[in-house]
């Protein structure tokens, strides 16, 4: 092994370091206390004060109201925004800019700001990686580290939230969501632009099997893997998981009007941080707490919009979630399904089409609340609900419908890009004549009896029988880990008409990973149409094609999938009209002889936890489990699991050693 550096070099330092003074004269002022504070008040909040003055405040400053700030920010940037150290995605590396813009704002108004930061991980960095074990699991652990700095500050009067991606934004929205007694303001981190010339985000995570496959050259894949990040900062340019959370959060009235989605580092993304903090000084001064915005109404609100937009399926979990931190009753898959058939997809976005515009121009579009007025005319909202800016969605809608804002940003996308808004976010009648379906569909069978999630919208037309309805059969090719899966894809030994079935990756097995690296890949290689997935992991947002994810129960808790083998025939329906699936291992006589061929087997030789499979995931999988689990939004819910753990113990004390 060979230095780098002289071993006095990282033992010692230079003599000018050790000049160490042991008393300074500390701040000037005085606290602005009063006797009754001093009679009153517990020591910690005189304390607090103390240190406040450390850290420099002016102290004659220190009475105004406290509110935090918590966000994900993550990496080290310097004055020009250049980096020290990098963060693990663009989505967290700019939110610091919004917590200044959001902290100046308070201190001229008079309050006394906070900040706090917990920062996430990438689901793209993690994707085939180890590092994926950890990215569900994350969001609760976040959830509770947030939900802990709230508590820890006893002084605040609110809390501005600020986050952005994949698990961080829906952890914070579940921190926020539990804080029923304080006004709250998410603040969303916004979306990156797109390459002037290049690739999306979505598209250039799949070089890799695209290079493999001859489709690209090196120097191609070099390229577009350098560009596709054109701006520093905010989440994926397709509505994905990211995306489609900062819809949800918004749609549950918890973001001000129009929020969602703004472009990372523009005026338009900072002034947002800016009149949100101004919003929680107004919720704050009228009395107006969570408990009054997030509501079983909000979360009416928050499942049609999401059906407007087409969103991520990992909603399913991160809504759930949300409901439950709330003290509300959680969506089911019934009425997700119900919502899905009555509401209509209104918006054309990456990556479920048909024309796949970017994020920014849904923004420029209208974003939340131009899918909202549609569904107001259509009677899909309840517009007596409260919203972060204190007024009712109706009031908020009634002013966006007429607004300069609007009107301007329309013009700026037609300007801009030569686009018509009324091409992004279209109305329920052009909607039907483009061919936009409802995204979200349950599947059934003796495959997934507890039943599946597949965003049916985004099955390639091409493979659709002309009824709209997506049928095949075809022989299992199975796998255990999704390693094995991809490699059976570069290299070649996945064919059209195969169904790939990736099996133990639920919670128990892998932490239910994303299995974007798998969905991607079909998506983007000429025969990946004709190719179908059936996994109890899950997807990404952006994931497309016949893939039918969230397979229950859990091959490692005895669900069937277990305990499919290679050849296997297996049958998939899904209609994307009336939404309803089917996903069936069949015999020579049909479902039947596949009920009795999986009654009569044993799981798959060797399935098991993967070895490296943590055992913070393998505590989370437990708890989640006897929760509610993945269709209960892999949640902790507290007083079940307290009831299993006492039931648990009074059986070992019952059971003779």
């Amino acid at each position: 092994m060979t230095a780098i550096f002289r071993f006095e070099e990282i033992a010692d330092s230079s003599p000018e370091t050790y000049d160490v003074r042991t008393h300074v004269s500390g701040p000037a002022g005085a606290l602005p206390v009063t006797a009754e504070m001093l009679r009153e008040r517990p020591s910690g909040d005189l304390f607090g004060w103390t240190q406040n003055a450390g850290m420099g405040w002016d102290p004659a400053r220190l009475g105004g109201p406290e509110v935090l700030l918590l966000s994900t920010h993550g990496g080290i940037r310097a004055a020009d925004g250049t980096p020290v150290a990098l963060g693990y995605h663009t989505g967290h590396w700019e939110v610091g800019l919004l917590m200044q813009a959001a902290a100046e704002e308070l201190q001229t108004a008079g309050a006394v700001p906070f900040a706090g930061f917990c920062t996430d991980p990438c689901d793209g960095r993690t994707q085939g990686t180890t590092g994926m074990f950890d990215s569900l699991p994350y969001r609760n652990d976040a959830a509770t580290v947030f939900r802990r700095l709230i508590r820890s500050l006893p002084t605040r009067r609110a809390v501005i939230g600020i986050a952005t991606c994949d698990k961080g934004l829906p952890a914070m929205m579940m921190a926020l969501a539990g804080t029923h007694d304080l006004p709250a303001v998410l603040v969303p981190g916004g979306v990156a632009l797109l390459a002037a010339e290049g690739e999306d985000t979505a598209r250039v995570q799949t070089i890799g099997v695209r290079f493999a496959h001859g489709q690209i050259t090196l120097e191609e894949a070099a390229r577009a893997g350098c560009s596709a990040c054109a701006s520093p900062g905010g989440g994926c340019q397709f509505l994905g998981t990211a995306a489609t959370s900062q819809v949800v959060g918004e749609a549950l009235g918890m973001s001000l009007t129009h929020s969602a989605l703004a472009p990372s580092g523009h005026p338009i993304w900072l002034d947002m941080a800016r009149r949100s903090a101004k919003a929680a000084l107004e919720l704050d001064a009228r009395g107006i707490r969570m408990r009054d915005i997030v509501t079983e109404a909000a979360v009416r609100n928050a499942l049609a919009t999401h059906a407007a937009f087409g969103g991520s399926t990992n909603l399913i979990l991160h809504l759930a979630a949300v409901a439950h931190a709330a003290g509300l009753k959680r969506p089911t898959a019934a009425e997700w399904a119900d919502v899905n058939r009555r509401v209509p997809r209104l918006v054309d976005a990456l990556p479920n089409g048909p024309r796949n515009f970017a994020t920014i121009q849904v923004f420029l579009a209208g974003g939340v609340p131009e899918v909202m007025l549609h569904l107001r005319r259509a009677g899909l909202l309840e517009t007596t609900a409260i919203t972060a800016s204190g007024e009712t969605l109706g009031r908020m809608l009634d002013w966006w419908e007429t607004s300069e804002r609007r009107r301007r940003l329309r013009e700026m996308l037609r300007y801009r890009d030569g686009i018509d808004a009324d091409d992004v976010i279209l109305a329920p009648d052009s909607a039907v004549r483009r061919g936009l379906t409802s995204t979200v569909c349950f599947p059934h069978g003796n495959l997934a009896p507890e039943g599946a999630v597949i965003k049916s919208t985004s099955i390639d037309p091409s493979v659709l029988d002309a009824d709209g309805v997506y049928r095949k059969r075809g022989p299992a090719r199975v796998f255990t880990s999704e390693t094995a899966a991809i490699a059976a894809i570069k290299n070649g030994a996945i064919q059209a008409g195969d169904i790939v079935v990736l099996m133990g990756r639920g919670p128990k097995g892998a932490g239910m990973e994303e299995t974007y690296q798998l969905t991607s890949a079909l998506k983007y290689l000429a025969f990946g149409r004709h190719v179908a997935v059936i996994t109890d992991a899950r997807f990404s947002g952006v994931s497309t094609g016949a893939c039918i994810g969230h397979v229950s129960p859990e091959a490692l808790a005895g669900g069937p999938l277990g305990k499919v083998r290679e050849g296997d025939v297996i049958e998939i329906m899904v209609d994307r009209n009336r939404l309803e699936g089917q996903v069936n291992l069949v015999g020579p006589g049909g479902v039947e002889e596949g009920n009795r061929i999986l009654a009569a087997r044993e799981p798959w030789p060797g399935l098991a936890p993967d070895p490296d499979l943590p055992d913070d995931t393998r505590l989370w999988a437990a708890l989640q489990d006897v929760s509610g689990g993945t269709w209960g939004g892999a949640v902790y819910d507290v007083e079940r699991i307290l009831r299993v753990l006492d039931a648990g113990q009074q059986a070992l004390v019952a059971t003779p050693r």
